[in-house]
């Protein structure tokens, strides 16, 4: 297993201290590692952070900053197209998003040290909960559009069933009712 970078273990206030700075556009790499190892020397750590481990953590940082602007922008799109769709065109959306997801995962895997059995049995553990994650989504997307299509069947047959008792009581013919009832239902589809 690689040895933890120096940024990973500072002290969660130091850290954060760390990240605020090097999102601060006024504030250099370097005076962030200056600004850093003076928090360490004064709370009495004995660790210190070089520019390369600060330039490397800002640069991961900027790549997961910016594959989430992504995500993000994706996401927005989707529901601008998909907007308030059935349950049915939502659950499309987010297995393809999942499925997707178990693609990029399954290329980490190819590059990845396939000599490190911790970092192949975490990433096929993380594979594993994202296929059953993706088969429960699917199951509970189809029980929501079989419970909406069975509120839809109820609410069309009161409906009818409304319809019927006026048109009797308004005089319409038992032949009539029926063609209404037959062309209602076959609008209902």
């Amino acid at each position: 297993m690689p040895k933890p970078s120096t940024i990973e273990i500072l002290p969660p206030e130091i850290k954060a201290q760390l990240q605020a700075w090097l999102q601060d556009p006024r504030i250099t790499q370097l005076e962030a590692t200056e600004r850093a190892n003076s928090l360490l020397e004064l709370a009495g750590h004995p660790e210190r952070v070089t520019k390369s481990a600060v330039n490397r953590y800002a640069v991961r940082m900027e790549e997961v900053g910016a594959k989430l602007r992504q995500s993000r922008e994706v996401a927005q799109m989707y529901i601008a197209q998909v907007g308030a769709a059935p349950q049915g065109q939502s659950g499309l959306l987010i297995n393809e998003m999942l499925r997707s997801m178990a693609f990029e995962v399954s290329l980490k895997m190819q590059e990845a040290d396939a000599g490190d059995p911790e970092s192949m049995a975490a990433t096929i553990n993380q594979l594993k909960n994202l296929a059953l994650t993706m088969q429960r989504l699917e199951q509970s997307a189809t029980i929501n559009v079989k419970r909406e299509n069975e509120i839809k069947r109820q609410a069309l047959e009161e409906a009818t069933k409304t319809m019927e008792a006026t048109a009797k009581s308004e005089g319409v013919t038992a032949e009539t009712i029926q063609r209404i009832r037959r062309d209602v239902l076959m609008m209902a589809g």
